[in-house]
């Protein structure tokens, strides 16, 4: 070959490498992450999600993509997030957090597989036919939260047994405020105890609602595991500790580690991570209507021992051996 051809065939491939590079790119699997909460906030259920992911053998930033779009607190970004996330295209979508953004990728979406988290009866809320054969592009994980808080408001009362006025404090933007409401009042009249629902759905009804509690003066108070209040876990924590109210909050450990006394509900990192292989599955191949929907069955419980301390609160032996983390 003469030197001045060797050098056009060089060159030629040399500008075809960006449009190869370019295929190949655009041959990477994208996901699209449709969230309730916050980056911050959610980061752990991030991770879970990812290593999920990992196990069904996708790696974020090597053979797939993950793109992020988070509601913020403004309820009503998720139609718009979905339809962005719709355009552009991805192959997946997540959505984190319950009826709301899977409702929002399902109106967007009839075609593109969508694979949710929530922490209420999927069924119930219209998000799946059934769960054994959830049809349609939908499936996903998730825990039945609504049903913990006898369970938390049991847990309470081994540590406070003659607490009588009982506070709950639920955020009514979210889908599961009512049926937490409904699970507690249940259990409290059965009890013979006081129930006093608070609702906060943004900073200045939530400062309004801590500031109330001095004339409240609740004896045990419970905290909906939900992505608004769980963002303000120290201040809630804090407002409860100066009244020496004890508290119990569902989701991860954050509220513990934040001061809280308690937390008790599905681990935080159990319905993402399954979300996560699920979306991995679908991926190589497999259809959302042929996968079941998942029930978190692991539920984890925190003790803030120093917060109990402080509170100048036993907590029962028992309750320790059985804890899944003692903070001291």
């Amino acid at each position: 070959m003469r030197r001045r051809d060797f050098i056009t065939v060089i060159g030629g491939a040399a500008a075809g490498w960006p449009l190869v590079a370019r295929a190949q790119q655009a041959a990477m699997p994208v996901i699209g992450w449709l969230g309730t909460g916050w980056a911050d906030t959610d980061s752990g259920q991030a991770a879970a999600f990812r290593n999920g992911l990992n196990e069904a053998g996708f790696v974020d930033g090597k053979n797939v993509t993950i793109i992020y779009r988070w509601e913020e607190g403004q309820y009503d970004r998720l139609p718009a997030l979905a339809a962005d996330l719709v355009r552009r295209p991805v192959t997946v979508i997540f959505a984190s957090g319950g009826p709301r953004p899977t409702r929002a990728a399902k109106s967007a979406t009839s075609i593109i597989p969508i694979v949710f988290t929530a922490a209420t009866d999927p069924v119930a809320t219209g998000l799946v036919a059934s769960l054994n054969r959830p049809g349609g592009n939908v499936t996903g994980a998730y825990s039945l939260a609504s049903e913990l808080g006898t369970k938390q408001l049991g847990l309470l009362r081994e540590i406070v047994p003659a607490a009588s006025i009982i506070a709950l404090l639920v955020n009514p933007n979210s889908p599961g405020s009512e049926a937490v409401s409904k699970d507690l009042q249940v259990a409290v009249r059965a009890l013979g105890l006081q129930l006093r629902v608070l609702s906060a759905g943004d900073e200045s009804e939530l400062d309004g609602v801590l500031a109330s509690l001095v004339q409240q003066r609740p004896e045990a108070f419970l905290i909906q595991a939900d992505a608004f209040l769980i963002r303000r876990n120290i201040q809630i924590a804090s407002a409860a500790a100066q009244l020496a109210v004890p508290t119990i909050s569902g989701g991860g450990g954050g509220f513990a580690s934040a001061g809280g006394l308690m937390t008790y509900g599905a681990g935080s990192a159990d319905t993402p991570h399954q979300a996560g292989v699920y979306v991995g599955r679908i991926l190589k191949g497999e259809k959302p209507a042929d996968l079941p929907v998942v029930q978190s069955t692991k539920f984890d419980l925190v003790i803030n021992l120093k917060t109990a301390k402080a509170l100048g609160l036993t907590v029962p032996p028992h309750l320790l051996a059985i804890a899944d983390k003692v903070i001291e």
